[in-house]
């Protein structure tokens, strides 16, 4: 555990391993995604990554030739950390659900928060829209599994603000009622189902839920 934090328990190191683990992303977009994050700690932050080989970088091929950072296949193996380190954290008293979030984080947090026990038969394929990058989910009986794909194989699209999608998947606040900083494209009947599926665990109180 001790080697382990001397790995990723640096500041903001955890956070880019989190904001990689959905594919390969480019510095600039990796510090918009990180509010707070100076370029130069970020720079620091992917150097010691990379000394440590749990991140690479590598060129993509022409025509996008730009440099990416992604995660080893080492690097990968830290989405259980990071998942029951959300998961555990959720239920503090004084978590903020409202915080800003990226759209990597929501969508590795219905990896998390799936009940796989309303799955049942339910099948259905998810796009994701956050500003230039898509995402495709698929729900079976293991859960959800979501990569970089094109969001038009969707049975149903979300695209906007990750923040809005939250409230819409954790706080059950209405499409309609989120200013158009979210849209559905399809069938909203599937879209509600497919919120169903997802809750935060409960918070933990001492000496029970305060009084309202």
């Amino acid at each position: 555990m001790a080697h382990a934090m001397d790995l990723i328990g640096d500041r903001w190191a955890l956070a880019i391993v989190r904001e990689l683990m959905l594919g390969p992303r480019r510095f600039g977009d990796l510090r918009a995604d990180l509010p707070g994050l100076s370029a130069n700690v970020l720079t620091q932050r992917l150097t010691e990554l990379e000394a440590d080989t749990i991140v690479a970088r590598r060129k993509l091929p022409p025509p996008a030739n730009v440099q990416v950072y992604e995660l080893t296949e080492w690097g990968y193996e830290a989405e259980p950390i990071i998942q029951e380190l959300g998961r555990w954290a959720a239920r503090s008293p004084g978590h903020d659900a409202s915080l800003p979030i990226s759209g990597v984080s929501i969508l590795l947090s219905l990896r998390t928060m799936i009940q796989r026990d309303r799955i049942g038969d339910f099948r259905i394929v998810v796009g994701f829209r956050w500003g230039s990058e898509d995402y495709l989910g698929r729900v079976d009986a293991d859960g959800i599994h979501i990569a970089r794909g094109p969001v038009e194989e969707g049975d149903i699209v979300f695209a906007g603000a990750p923040n809005a999608f939250a409230g819409f998947i954790y706080g059950g606040v209405p499409v309609e009622q989120l200013g158009g900083a979210l849209t559905v494209a399809g069938d909203m009947a599937l879209g509600l189902r497919f919120a169903d599926l997802f809750d935060l665990p409960p918070k933990f109180y001492l000496n029970g839920p305060p009084v309202t």
